[in-house]
């Protein structure tokens, strides 16, 4: 999502909807784009803007509980009623009060001498972006009649004279975008439907040309041309035929060449338009190799490519002039050292600055490209997560550092010093009553596990306090840990949080990736084990104070592990979770099971594969025992998880409580098991007060503690 420069991979992971089960929302995985938009994050008071009572789903849900069920023991009124009054109140003053002071997340670019962004429901520009309220409206997006539309990214063509933005509500991850012809009074120009990625170019008669691809049941297959004016024109561009592979389009950060990426999760090919030339053939640089992954920048005449060809099977960064772009010709130019993840790549006139996660903590590496000259730049230790800074100033790389429980910080290097300057100012406190630790859980067969640790820095006998487990392991994607209100309020609260880097994540590099996937998922679920069992043993809480939450395809492992493991935890909370793998995987009606046969196998075709899925799809291994209590939030019209599959595993993990009770007698207390089904068609509403609020009351109620201190922390947090 972020920023007027916003690079490649996270263009890729954040605005093609096809990397998987989930598609996460912020930092994590790039390379160089200096067009994309960025998440502006308003931390004064806002009028005229969209209140977030009005952005959260707050439509009824359907709720089906175990309780519901079975036999419950009588409550002890004494212990919760007090607790649980005050928390009603202030959850409906959440649900009800406008929060005018909330982060609000808008698309913004510059270009030229305007910001463009969007204002209200209003896409605008401006000259100052200090000066909110003089601006220029461009278009009223309440003209769609969409529901709640916002603006996901926005693109101006060179001369400006003409910007085109992608629009989207909160209820569906489909998008139109439309063209605005800048005049005196500007005028939508036009409007297509489904479009993914999109980019200006401009052609030899100086003619505006805009290149989107079309997306159609999350599958995104097609690129189109078109022009506008009086000389207008559609014409399809390109088609993929192989429907494991999606398309992309991505313009190098120096406007020269715009590409044409065709990939899947192990391979890509990547074409050249040139950015000058735009109706002329495309430039092929490598036909697709399986397992080959590259990405393209450029810079005087060469092309710098980030690829995992050779050996070892990591990302390095290799060159090779333009004219000569095939395979036999890229000239290794800088390698990373073990363990070590690509975050992001920028470009400039004369450095290339490459944004790393090496055994956990992040780093800047600087590469001087008229000397080769190499300095790295260890960063601070609290900082897990990057968000990229606009980038247009060639002198300067800007950036920020985040945490779960931190807000993000911004960076600079300034080339010219060969420094990296600190936003100075007020300190956030959460430095100084928090800690941060960096710890490992060695798994069964021995390979140590990472794991990021945060908890209040006066806390005594941390055994004793309440610990919530983060985990995810899936698609070479880093567990999220961007800042979160509610992260904040529980580790303030006293509770410690740790996030377990697992095989199947990308926290190590592409290996720690391909040793989590397909036949060894099951390294994960024991990573995950080790990583519990480890914190229980060095005097982070127990069993009865343990909680998990995972989203997604992270509730594969959540799953797997209540399964194997439920008397490690006392409580779960699952968001959008994959959970029925195997029936999932073949049904290749769906739109991504194709597209996922990489990642969890063809169980279809395989038997080698089915009966490995078998051994851990938490649908496939539900069994009469005790469980942890689970609450579970899924989207009605969810096309990545479907609604179905979660169903089944409730009703079946229902049936196996009840039986269980049964059998354990009179007097035995059943887990509550919550589905909470939301209205829509997204796949994860990260900002939606409802859906925090119910997670956070779960968690309390399950663990027996008082909430009233944290939400009401949680209502100071929430408006900033």
């Amino acid at each position: 999502m972020q920023q007027t420069t916003k690079f490649f991979l996270r263009a890729l992971k954040h605005s093609v909807p096809h990397l998987g089960k989930c598609m996460q929302k912020q930092n994590y995985c790039n390379f160089a784009n200096h067009y994309y938009n960025r998440i502006r994050l308003k931390k004064y008071h806002l009028q005229n803007k969209s209140k977030i009572s009005e952005l959260a789903r707050n439509v009824p849900s359907r709720s089906f509980s175990c309780k519901d069920l079975l036999p419950i023991k009588p409550e002890n009124e004494n212990s919760h009623s007090e607790s649980m009054d005050a928390f009603e109140k202030v959850r409906t003053k959440l649900e009800t009060q406008p929060q005018e002071e909330y982060e609000i997340i808008n698309a913004e670019i510059k270009h030229g001498g305007f910001v463009y962004y969007q204002e209200g429901c209003c896409l605008v520009r401006s000259k100052d972006e200090e000066d909110s309220d003089n601006y220029e409206v461009l278009f009223n997006l309440e003209e769609l009649k969409l529901d709640q539309p916002f603006i996901d990214c926005i693109r101006v063509a060179p001369d400006e004279k003409y910007v085109a933005a992608k629009i989207r509500t909160e209820n569906s991850e489909t998008s139109t975008c439309i063209v605005v012809k800048l005049s005196d009074q500007p005028v939508m120009e036009a409007s297509f439907p489904n479009v993914s990625s999109f980019e200006w170019v401009k052609d030899e008669e100086d003619e505006d040309v805009l290149f989107y691809t079309f997306q159609r049941n999350l599958r995104c297959h097609d690129v189109y041309r078109a022009t506008f004016g009086d000389n207008k024109r559609n014409e399809r561009f390109y088609t993929e035929k192989d429907p494991s592979y999606f398309v992309f389009l991505y313009l190098t950060k120096d406007s020269r060449f715009l590409t044409l990426n065709i990939m899947n999760k192990m391979t890509s090919e990547v074409w050249l338009i040139d950015g000058l030339s735009p109706w002329d053939p495309p430039v092929l640089i490598q036909k697709r190799i399986h397992g080959v992954l590259y990405y393209v920048e450029h810079r005087d005449d060469e092309l710098y490519i980030l690829t995992n060809v050779g050996e070892p099977t990591e990302f390095k960064l290799m060159r090779t002039a333009a004219d000569a772009p095939a395979i036999m010709n890229w000239d290794l130019f800088f390698t990373m050292k073990r363990n070590t993840k690509v975050v992001d790549l920028d470009m400039f006139k004369d450095h290339c600055v490459l944004f790393l996660k090496h055994s956990n903590l992040l780093y800047v590496n600087v590469i001087g490209l008229a000397d080769d000259s190499v300095r790295s730049l260890k960063l601070p230790p609290w900082a897990c997560g990057f968000i990229m800074e606009t980038n247009s100033d060639p002198k300067n790389c800007p950036f920020q550092l985040c945490s779960p429980i931190r807000p993000p910080k911004y960076y600079t290097y300034k080339f010219a010093e060969g420094k990296l300057f600190e936003e100075t100012g007020h300190e956030d406190p959460i430095t100084k009553t928090s800690r941060v630790l960096r710890m490992e859980a060695k798994s069964k067969d021995g390979k140590l596990v990472p794991m990021t640790i945060f908890h209040k820095m006066d806390s005594e006998d941390l055994q004793k306090k309440p610990l919530l487990v983060h985990v995810y392991g899936a698609y070479g994607m880093d567990l999220k840990m961007n800042f979160r209100p509610e992260r904040r309020v529980l580790v303030d609260d006293g509770w410690i949080l740790a996030y377990c880097h697992v095989r199947g994540g990308g926290e190590l590099g592409l290996q720690w990736h391909a040793d989590g996937r397909l036949t060894k998922k099951l390294n994960g679920l024991a990573d995950l084990e080790a990583c519990i069992k480890t914190l229980h043993s060095q005097g982070f809480s127990q069993p009865s104070l343990t909680t998990l939450s995972a989203f997604s395809a992270g509730g594969v492992l959540a799953g797997a592990l209540c399964n194997a493991k439920p008397e490690l935890l006392r409580a779960v909370t699952l968001e959008a979770p994959f959970l029925d793998v195997l029936n999932t995987m073949m049904d290749t009606t769906l739109p991504l099971t194709l597209e996922e046969l990489e990642e969890w196998g063809n169980p279809s075709s395989d038997e080698k594969h089915k009966n490995y899925i078998k051994r851990y799809c938490p649908c496939q291994n539900i069994k009469p025992q005790h469980y942890p209590s689970i609450h579970i939030t899924a989207y009605e019209h969810d096309e990545r998880v479907p609604l179905k599959g979660i169903v089944n595993y409730t009703e079946k993990l229902q049936e196996a409580i009840a039986e269980h009770a049964k059998e354990a007698g009179e007097g035995y207390q059943p887990p509550n098991i919550i589905l909470d089904v939301q209205p829509g068609g997204n796949h994860v509403i990260e900002d939606s007060h409802k859906k925090i609020t119910a997670q956070m009351k779960f968690l309390y109620e399950e663990l027996g503690l008082d909430s009233t201190n944290a939400f009401e922390d949680l209502k100071k947090y929430l408006k900033f």
